[in-house]
This record gives C-alpha cells, structure tokens and sequence, in this order.
C-alpha cells in the first residue's frame, strides 16, 4: 500500500526524533519503550489501508474513480508540477525477518526528505513505490514488534533502532532486500506469601550495555504489576537483562520519619527486594539472554517480612550533628543517604534525612548493611539557610561518611556517621616532546589542563543509575586537574586529547598502571600521586574500503562497522567508526599513540567489548595488524566482509 506524502506528514507514522550525534558519526533516536505505544501506531498506518497490492494509491484502495477527469474549476491553485519521468524510477523489493528469514508483511517502507512517501509490505514482503526521484534517497523501515539495525554505540533511554538506509536510487534500480529484527520481551507474575494479589509493585530491568569498550549494567525500564500481580517488558532489543523488585511496605512508604526516642517501637511488615530468582543482592540475580523475538518468564515469590527501623546521626567535622543550627526548609536535599550491601552495591531500599531530628532513617528487613551518606559542605548549607546564593568562586570540598551494621530482628539506633571532606584526586600533566624534532613543540606554551577530559566510571558490577558513580576532573591549575566529586570505590580511567596533534603516553598512580588497572579510593587515605603523560609524536591510520566495494552503486549502500584496538594498554578511548562507499575514499583517524593495533571490520553495526580479551578472542576473525610509526601516517586497505 502506498502512503503519499499528506498522510505521512500528518502523523500516519510517529519518526523519531533525533538526539545529538555521537563521536564517530551516529546520531541517536528515542523509541517507545511500551507496547501500547507500539500498538497505537500500528493502527495509525497499518488500520488506514484494506490490503491494497505493492505501490496502489490510497485512493485507488478504498474505491475511489481514478479515471474521472477532475474539474478544472475544482482544482487547488499552484498545484506543484511532477518531476519528468526520466527523473524518477520505482523502487521494489522485500522485506523479511531477520531471525527466520520468513517475508513481514504490513511493514512499513519509509522514504524521507523530499519524497516523502512510503508503502506498506503485502503478505509476501514485498513492495513497489513508484515515481521516486533519482538520486541518493535516506529509507526507513517501521513494523511494530521489530527493530531495524542498532547503532554501533548504545545509550540507554534512546531507541535501539540504528542508522537510516542509504538508498540510491537510478532508472535501472536492483531489488533491495531489508530485514527487520523481532523484539523480545520478559513478563512474570509475582506470588505473596499471604495470598494477597500484588497489585502495585514495582519491577525494574537492567541492561548491560557496552560503554566504552566494556560491559556495564544500566537501569533500562520500570513498571508495576497489574490487578492480577503480573508484569511485562515488551520491544526489547537482543541483549542480557536482570528483572527485580523494589521493596514495598504494606499499606505505607518505605520511609516515614519516626520521631526521636521511638524507633525501637516501630516494627512494619513489608516485602523486600528481590532479584529474579530468588537472591537479595544484584551478585546473585540471573542473567536472561534474549536474541530474535524470544519470550522470557520470570516469575517471583515474595515473603512477608518484618522491616525493622534505622536511625543514624552524621556528624560534621566540628564534632557537631550535621546541619543542626540550621532551619532551612530544603535542608533534607543537601544530604543524600544510600542503602548498601555488605559488598558496597547500592541496594532497593530507601532512607532519608529529617532535618527535624537531624537523623538519617530507614526501614530495613533482617540482614547486614552499608548506610554511606554524601552531605553538602558547610558553606552550602550556611548560604541555603540564609537564601544567600554561594560567593563567586567559593569551592569547599563535599562530605562523605558511612556506617556499617545489621539488622536480627530488633531495630537499630544511635549509629553514628562520621562526616569527613571528600579528598580531591589531583592528576600532574606533563607532555613529552618527541626526540630529534626540529622547531616549536606544538604544546609549548599551553595549558595542557584545558587539551584532555579525563573521566573516572565505575568499576564494580553495580548498575550505573542505581549505584554506579563517576566523575570528570576539573582544572585546578597550570597542568593540573583534580577529580572533585569520585567517592570511595574503584574506577576506571578513560582519557580523551581534545587536541588531535597530542596523544596519550602512560597514566600512573602511585606506580600502578591505570590503563591495566582500577584506581581504588578511599576516604581515609591518602591521595595517589597520579601522573598524566601526553606525547606529541602521534600517528594516524588511513583507512579505505576495497577498490570492489568503494563505489556508490545503485541500491541499498554498504554500512561498515570499524573497531581499531591497540594490543597494549592505554586509557585513551578510540570510539567505533562508521564507513560507507559515501564518506569517501578515506577515513582517517589522528591523534593515535603509536603502536600495535589490531583493525576489525563488520558488514553491520556491532557492540564489542573491545578492552575485554575474550569477547575480541571469540571473534571469527582475528582482525588486521597494523604497526602505527612515530610521526607518520599509514594506510590500509580494509579487509570488508563482501556483500
């Protein structure tokens, strides 16, 4: 079925919207992340047709006289003229299944910019859209239920659907064959102890998701259990996922603030967190791998339990409570508590600051915990107090503390939390100009503070938005940058140079090599001298599609995918690239550490895990070597995968 241009534009499919473009050359888009949403727009184009053959004119479908002559005086004014017909050709081809192979039909084919137009696929995938201007041409595919080609890079939050097809289209047009990948989808019922339906409860998927070329997990959804105690996630993309519970209390909040003297009181009963199957901690949740359209079950059983009540004072550094000659309304939003395990993992439980009692409380089921609280400095919160804002260039340095304990079946008061600074992490620069070259150093005379990021994520397996931290250093002087804001914990390091003409040399602290290992901060101890060498002898790599595969033909262009990977350790971060007869001849990438590299092709876009050994061992091919020189730039001819 073919779908002019005015059904299109009023909404006949929703586009998506486009996100600001990643390094590398991807843009991303927001996709729906429910089915109703899905559903809703399948009966937007797919309810407007009545099964109409390939390329038939809407009108032409519902029984419209096409060859009656229309009435001159009738006749829009200005009406735009068609486009000569050897400047336009039809478009055919197929749409299938990327899992089974099998053709979908009532796919929607979609071609944007200047023609907008499109056809829905007929019962054997197939499609024909006539009167399509020659020349290069960006379509999109849309069927509820199913996925076009992901990005290379993946964010969560964003749709998972990929970069449009690049189509050029000529009078002698081959047949294009596209394929549409079926979306997957977890869904459970949860069982009370008591009997009670669960109704209401709260059920979070994680991801993980490939950041920088390592696996990480990240809060991907959330959703709540019908009148019948079930659940679904639906239009998931291939990947590994973990369900689990939030915590519920019955009938009340997880935390209500109990007042002083009575925690020991208060006892409630509630349900506690727990990851699919069975296990109270993210380290023992399972792991569900979903590829090509399958359906996951995850059902739980939850018991009743009795939540015990917490109470805890922080103390500033004056030995004083925190905040207690203070009356500001928003004084509970300067200090943030958080519920760990007994291995540092932020848990689903929640506690909270009353500035009435000056006490952090939580209700908490039997078992051993973490409470870690980061507070606003004192200035902070004197300057809240009074409404004053903070005075230019005012910089102390924020506060953590934390306490740990367990809960047998009693509550839990009169835990104290000492408050102390959080250190600043300061990283010297210094730059190493390359031996035997003649003139200025291109860094001579700069501040290399201002010419790298330098990013610290977290290294433990905890979700990034329920637990996982990081932080970017800040110049704090002539070649010197400090990481402010990284709490206690184990980071990786990631550099970037924003200046192409320096590269990374080594990063240190205290001896340890930060391109093979974690940084580990603590609280108490003292801060790691680390050291940041950059280097102005850089290489670049030329890289060029084979002569066979270089040329823009007519048809559905080639999308390459390509990974370059130093074999030694280094912080520096080389994003994927994209590479298409249309870029050019060639891609080249500056900026490179000289060294040995290992260069991976993919006909399609491809999530590696390229800092992982084994996921680049699994591979079927072990790439190209290629020895970047000091100073030079080389060339090489890609090794792509022949259409």
């Amino acid at each position: 079925m073919l779908l002019p241009a005015p059904l299109l534009a009023q909404g006949a499919v929703r586009s998506a919207s486009a996100a600001p473009p990643l390094e590398g050359g991807f843009t991303l888009s927001q996709e729906p992340r429910n089915s109703t949403e899905s559903e809703q727009e399948a009966v937007q184009y797919a309810g407007s047709g009545t099964g109409s053959r390939p390329g038939q004119d809407v009108g032409q479908a519902t029984g419209q006289n096409s060859s009656q002559e229309p009435d001159p005086a009738q006749s829009p004014p200005n009406e735009p003229e068609k486009a000569p017909a050897a400047s336009v050709a039809t478009v055919a081809g197929v749409v299938r299944n990327g899992a089974t192979g099998e053709p979908l039909p009532r796919s929607l084919v979609r071609i944007e910019g200047e023609a907008d137009t499109g056809a829905l696929t007929d019962g054997e995938g197939r499609f024909e859209i006539p009167g399509v201007p020659l020349g290069p041409q960006t379509f999109r595919l849309l069927k509820p239920g199913y996925l076009d080609r992901p990005y290379a890079t993946e964010e969560i939050g964003y749709q998972s659907d990929g970069p449009a097809h690049s189509v050029l289209v000529a009078s002698a047009m081959p047949e294009l064959n596209f394929a549409l990948s079926p979306t997957s989808s977890i869904h459970g019922h949860i069982e009370l102890s008591t009997g009670d339906p669960a109704q209401g409860l709260t059920v979070t998927l994680m991801k993980q998701v490939v950041r920088d070329g390592r696996a990480v997990w990240a809060q991907d959804a959330t959703t709540r259990t019908n009148g019948d105690g079930a659940y679904r996630f639906a239009g998931l993309p291939d990947g590994v996922y973990v369900v689990y519970t939030q915590a519920t209390i019955e009938s009340e909040p997880a935390v209500t603030v109990v007042a002083p003297g009575s925690g020991q009181k208060v006892a409630r009963s509630g349900y506690p967190s727990v990851f699919f199957p069975e296990a109270r901690e993210f380290t023992g949740a399972s792991r569900i791998h979903l590829t090509g359209g399958q359906q996951a079950e995850a059902n739980l059983s939850l018991t009743l339990e009795t939540f015990y009540m917490v109470t805890a004072t922080a103390f500033a550094p004056n030995g004083r409570p925190y905040g207690d000659n203070m009356t500001a309304d928003n004084l509970s939003a300067l200090l943030s508590p958080q519920v760990l395990d007994a291995s540092g993992h932020r848990l689903a439980y929640s506690a909270q600051y009353d500035a009435a009692t000056h006490t952090v409380q939580a209700s908490l089921p039997d078992g051993t915990y973490t409470l870690l609280v980061e507070a606003a400095p004192d200035e902070v919160v004197e300057m809240s107090a009074a409404r004053r804002p903070l005075r230019p260039g005012a910089k102390q340095p924020y506060l953590a503390g934390f306490v740990e304990f367990s809960v047998a079946g009693h509550a839990v008061a009169n835990l104290r939390i000492p408050l102390s600074p959080i250190p600043s992490w300061p990283i010297r620069l210094s730059a190493a100009r390359a031996a035997g070259q003649a003139g200025q150093s291109p860094i001579a005379g700069q501040g290399l503070q201002n010419l790298i990021t330098v990013a610290a994520s977290d290294a433990s397996d905890a979700p990034s938005d329920t637990g996982g931290t990081g932080a970017t250093a800040e110049p704090a002087g002539t070649d010197l940058l400090e990481l402010n804001s990284a709490g206690p914990g184990s980071y990786w390091i990631d550099t970037q140079v924003n200046d192409r003409s320096l590269c990374v040399g080594s990063f240190t602290a205290g001896g340890i090599n930060l391109a093979r290992e974690t940084l580990n901060l603590a609280l108490a101890a003292a801060a790691p001298p680390m050291e940041l060498t950059l280097r102005d002898d850089c290489a670049k790599l030329a890289l060029e599609l084979p002569q066979a595969l270089a040329a823009f033909t007519p048809g559905d262009e080639p999308f390459y995918t390509v990974y370059v990977v130093p074999e030694f350790d280094t912080t520096a971060d080389i994003p994927p690239l994209t590479v298409h007869p249309s870029s050019g001849a060639t891609v080249t990438v500056d900026g490179l550490t000289p060294g040995n590299y290992r260069v991976y092709t993919f006909d399609r876009p491809v999530r590696l895990e390229y800092r992982n050994p084994a996921a680049l061992a699994a591979l079927p091919s072990p790439g190209q070597a290629v020895v970047l020189s000091p100073g030079t730039t080389t060339n090489l001819v890609l090794e792509a995968p022949a259409r």
